[in-house]
C-alpha cells in the first residue's frame, strides 16, 4: 500500500468546515502519510443522483473519475461520500468508457478511520485527549462501507472516557435532501437522536460525516444543552503539532 495518498476533500468540509480538511492531512501526516490534493476535483455528485438527475451526476461522477488517479489510494473524512464513489458510481457509469478506470480508483477509495486502522493498521496515533465522549455511526458509513469498530479504535485509544450512545446504530434523520423534503419525520428522527446523546452523559458526540453532526449540532443547539458535535478528525487532531 502507498504511503502517497489522494485527499478527496468533500462538497460540504470545504464549503463549511475547511478545519475538518486541515485536521485530516495533520492526522495523516501523523500517521507518516504524504498527502496530494487533485485541485481538479469536484462534488462527487451525490444529491443529484439522491433525487433521481442521474445525468448531471454522471457528468460529475465522470470528472471526479479523471481528477483522481487509479495508481494512489483515495482518502475522505466522510463515509457517506466514499460510499456514493464506491456503490453509486457503479451504477452511474457501467458499460461507459470510464468504468475501468472507476473500478481501480473505487477498490482503494477509504474513509480516514477506515484508512488509518484497517489499511495502515495504525488504531493509536499516540494522541491523548480528556474529557467524556460518544460516538454516533452514519448511516453510509456503517450500512454501505461496513466500518464498525475503526472509529471507537482512534476514540478509545486517545484515553478521553468513552460512552456508549444508546440506540447507536439509529439514523439522525438528516439523510441529505430527506431532511428538507420530509422536515417533520426528519425533525422526529433528530429529536430521538438528541435525547440518546443526552442520554449517554458525554460532551461531545464525534462522528465521521459532518452532514450529519451539522444536523445533530444544530439540534443540540436549539435546546441549548451544553454538547458539542464534532468531527473524528479535528477532536483528534486538536492541538498536535
Amino acid at each position: 500500500m502507498s504511503r502517497t495518498i489522494q485527499l478527496f476533500v468533500t462538497c460540504l468540509v470545504d464549503w463549511l468546515r475547511p478545519e475538518i480538511g486541515i485536521a485530516t492531512v495533520r492526522l495523516l501526516e501523523r500517521a507518516g502519510v504524504t498527502v496530494r490534493f487533485p485541485e481538479a476535483q469536484t462534488c462527487c455528485g451525490q444529491p443529484a443522483f439522491n433525487v433521481g438527475r442521474w445525468e448531471e451526476a454522471r457528468a460529475m461522477a465522470e470528472h471526479w473519475v479523471r481528477a483522481f488517479d487509479p495508481e494512489l489510494p483515495v482518502v475522505a473524512p466522510s463515509g457517506s461520500c466514499v460510499a456514493m464513489v464506491r456503490h453509486g458510481y457503479r451504477v452511474l457509469l457501467e458499460g461507459r468508457p470510464l468504468y475501468g478506470r472507476w473500478e481501480a480508483i473505487a477498490a482503494q477509495t477509504y474513509e480516514l478511520s477506515q484508512f488509518l486502522v484497517d489499511v495502515l493498521a495504525i488504531p493509536d496515533l499516540g494522541i491523548r485527549r480528556d474529557g467524556t465522549v460518544t460516538y454516533h455511526p452514519s448511516c453510509h458509513l456503517l450500512r454501505m462501507l461496513g466500518v464498525r469498530e475503526a472509529p471507537e479504535r482512534l476514540i478509545r485509544a486517545a484515553g478521553a472516557e468513552y460512552r456508549q450512545l444508546p440506540e447507536a446504530e439509529t439514523c439522525c434523520g438528516f439523510g441529505g435532501l430527506f431532511s428538507v423534503h420530509f422536515e417533520d419525520v426528519s425533525g422526529a428522527m433528530l429529536a430521538r437522536k438528541v435525547r440518546a446523546i443526552q442520554a449517554s452523559g458525554a460532551e461531545v458526540v464525534l462522528g465521521c460525516d459532518w452532514s450529519c453532526l451539522m444536523h445533530i449540532g444544530g439540534g443540540l443547539r436549539r435546546q441549548g444543552l451544553p454538547i458539542r458535535a464534532m468531527h473524528l478528525a479535528e477532536w483528534l487532531a486538536g492541538d498536535i503539532d
